[in-house]
């Protein structure tokens, strides 16, 4: 039976419209840390898009929707069919003929009124009663069962698209540290971290000086670039004056930044001179080693550094990376023409990745408008006019 049929058949003059409290379990979260769980599978369900940790106990089982607690990603709705531990957050069960997986796609849709609840000035929260009388349609168990089913179908094809585009991703990872790999090759000359490059930190100048910012030019990055702008970087999204540059002066084009605190393991390529901030180290190659690196290759090589990095923190505290165990770390000279053929390979691997990879996304936007587009249209029903008791 199509689903327009299933309408006239059980529907023909519109649903009832029933609170969110009166159709649902809603049940708050329970309060627990990284440093007070013991290590595990469990996903920790709390203020973000994604788990916070993982612990080895539960608190829900099956069907469960959970609402993000705080944070920015306060009021993020998500479904899991699998034991949890609702932390910072509150979860929800369909109960009296509601489905669980129809709630969901029903809170879904509603998603921007539920975000539009938050409250707090510093951490934003979401809490059971912001929401608990937003009103859901609820119409027979066999028209939620038919919805659950064409929205589930279009959900998988999301998934198998994000599947492929993670996939692309691990298979460039796997050659590129393949072809970087030279613990057996016998005709590489071997330094230290330390013997190739010079050092220096970022800073931030004063942000309560506003000679130092007010009408800047000078690029200052941070994070913020490379997840927006990518690993070269030519120009950033904020800028500083000359007055807010220190004694030694710009970090200059043509050598990298490597985050050693906080987000550990990034790096990325400047192409102009520049600054960043205290999170950032800078590496210039040696004077006596510029004919004997390809700036490509040591581009590459980073992602070897970045890997080292994440091994090698101190998280007493902090974060931060061992700088002793960083400059320690060796660092292979393959012979110029070595590295200008793998630069060549991983240049052109990267370049196939990149636009399967543009490909992939475009699609999957396309199948999440497609998808929320008849969400919308499965979701919308007449209102049934109750007669008075």
């Amino acid at each position: 039976m199509s689903f327009n049929e299933l309408l006239n058949k059980y529907c023909p003059n519109g649903v009832s419209f029933k609170t969110l409290r009166d159709i649902s379990q809603m049940q708050r979260g329970t309060s627990l840390t990284k440093k007070q769980a013991n290590e595990g599978t469990v996903p920790v369900i709390s203020g973000g898009k994604e788990p916070a940790f993982y612990c080895d106990t539960e608190n829900r089982k099956g069907e469960t929707i959970t609402v993000a607690g705080s944070g920015a990603g306060a009021g993020y709705v998500q479904y899991w069919n699998k034991p949890i531990f609702v932390g910072d957050a509150f979860s929800i069960k369909g109960k009296h003929d509601v489905s669980t997986k129809y709630l969901y796609y029903c809170l879904t849709n509603m998603q921007e009124a539920i975000y539009s609840t938050k409250k707090g000035g510093g951490v934003p929260h979401v809490h059971i009663s912001d929401i608990d009388n937003f009103e859901i349609p609820v119409p027979p168990v066999d028209v939620q069962s038919k919805i659950v089913e064409i929205l589930d179908c279009f959900s998988s094809l999301e998934a198998e698209l994000e599947a492929e585009l993670e996939k692309r991703k691990r298979q460039y990872v796997y050659y590129r540290d393949m072809l970087l790999n030279f613990s057996d090759r016998k005709d590489v000359d071997w330094l230290t971290v330390n013997d190739v490059f010079e050092m220096r930190n970022g800073y931030t100048p004063s942000k309560s000086n506003r000679q130092f910012w007010e009408g800047g030019t000078i690029p200052w990055f941070r994070m913020d670039d490379i997840r927006a702008n990518g690993r070269i970087l030519s120009d950033s999204i904020l800028h500083i004056t000359d007055k807010g540059v220190k004694g030694k002066g710009l970090f200059e084009a043509n050598t990298f930044i490597l985050a050693t605190s906080a987000t550990i393991g990034e790096h990325a390529l400047l192409t102009t001179d520049s600054l960043a901030n205290q999170r950032f180290t800078n590496l210039k190659i040696k004077e006596t080693l510029i004919q004997k690196l390809d700036l490509k290759f040591v581009f590459y090589y980073f992602f070897v550094i970045d890997d080292f990095c994440k091994h090698h923190s101190n998280k007493s505290g902090f974060e931060s990376v061992d700088m002793d165990a960083l400059r320690k770390m060796p660092y292979p000279i393959p012979a110029l023409e070595e590295q200008r053929r793998i630069v060549g390979v991983l240049d052109k691997f990267e370049s196939l990745t990149e636009s399967l990879a543009a490909g992939l996304p475009a699609e999957i936007i396309a199948r999440r408008k497609q998808y929320e587009y008849y969400r919308d249209k499965l979701l919308t029903f007449k209102r049934k006019e109750e007669t008075a008791p």
